[in-house]
């Protein structure tokens, strides 16, 4: 891949609620010698969106993909989010007054960040607290009425979408034919990959997603692994970028979350893992195809130290691949590196 916004269209949805970090994933996936400052301007200049789309969480998707995945996802995100809705005070009407508002303020493409938002809701007696201004935000994303704006600084920006977001070739599909859509792009980005690999990743039911499956048969490919049916799509060209022998994958890259049976095996199953990986601000790491551990980083302005916090006891080999796994990182970052390994 070349650009960062291939790599969105060819995932369809990138999980990305750390959004520096699934920078770094659409990094190692993007032409050598790729920066996190050339993804951000890449992401400014529209390349694609941060919002939150397919799950209740935030994701990169291309702008032309936003309206018609969440079409066919919203509503039932949207639903399974009544009850803390109800227990954050939050109703239709409130619901309601809160678009408006953002319709409002935002237009005639003015990006304000959360905080700049929480302020107005304030200002136009909008519940204001704690989790309920994000809950009014994430509702308005999910109706594709907002999405992210150009980042500023650190902070996340929103946008209107229909002010910033082009039409669609797919903005006609609905029902089965979204569907079906949303299941091949899946297959096409992620496989080979089974039906609860799909079910994971979105929020359709296993039986829209076997349904869709077989009506797309003739043009997909199966293969069994560990008595999982896997479904690939033959029309993906290979990948362009170089294998590594290991890699420092984040804890939410989509290749970490997909794959709940088939994916990387342990190499010491029973090793203990006293923090969750989405605690340790890195993810797992992985060499010749086995997660071996995990990895933090902490980013500061004289360079980026990264921990890695392996299972068993690496060989020299490992090693070394690791430490080209780290450098390419603080390359990415452009910053220097210092690498830390317990017992290496």
């Amino acid at each position: 891949m070349r650009d960062g916004a291939d790599v969105v269209r060819l995932l369809t949805c990138v999980q990305a609620q750390d959004a520096p970090l699934a920078a770094w994933s659409l990094g190692m996936r993007m032409r050598p010698r790729t920066t996190y400052a050339g993804v951000l301007a890449e992401q400014a200049a529209g390349g694609w969106v941060r919002t939150h789309v397919l799950r209740p969480t935030w994701h990169f998707v291309a702008a032309e993909d936003l309206r018609w995945i969440q079409r066919v996802t919203a509503a039932k995100v949207e639903s399974s989010m009544a009850a803390r809705h109800r227990g954050l005070g939050l109703d239709g009407s409130s619901m309601g007054k809160a678009l408006d508002v953002l319709t409002d303020v935002l237009a005639g493409r003015t990006p304000l960040t959360r905080r700049e938002l929480t302020a107005v809701f304030a200002e136009r007696g909008l519940p204001c607290r704690g989790e309920q201004v994000g809950h009014q935000l994430l509702v308005a994303e999910l109706r594709a009425v907002i999405c992210s704006g150009p980042p500023r600084g650190t902070e996340h920006t929103y946008v209107l979408a229909d002010e910033t977001v082009p039409p669609g070739p797919n903005d006609v599909l609905e029902g089965e034919d979204a569907r079906r859509e949303l299941v091949r792009r899946f297959v096409a980005g992620h496989g080979p990959a089974s039906d609860r690999d799909l079910g994971r990743w979105c929020s359709l039911t296993l039986t829209e997603i076997r349904r869709a499956l077989a009506e797309l048969k003739d043009g997909l490919e199966q293969v069994e692994v560990s008595g999982d049916l896997l479904w690939s799509d033959p029309t993906v060209p290979a990948r362009t970028t170089r294998a590594h022998r290991a890699y420092l994958l984040p804890t939410f890259d989509e290749v970490s979350l997909t794959y709940a049976r088939t994916g990387f095996p342990r190499r010491d199953p029973e090793a203990p893992r006293q923090r969750l990986l989405s605690e340790v601000g890195g993810g797992i790491v992985v060499v010749d195809g086995e997660d071996v551990g995990t990895w933090k980083r902490t980013v500061g302005r004289a360079g980026v130290r990264v921990a890695i916090l392996p299972d068993v006891a690496l060989p020299n080999d490992d090693l070394e691949a690791l430490e080209k796994a780290a450098q390419a990182l603080a390359a990415f970052l452009e910053r220097p590196l210092e690498l830390e390994v317990p017992n290496a």
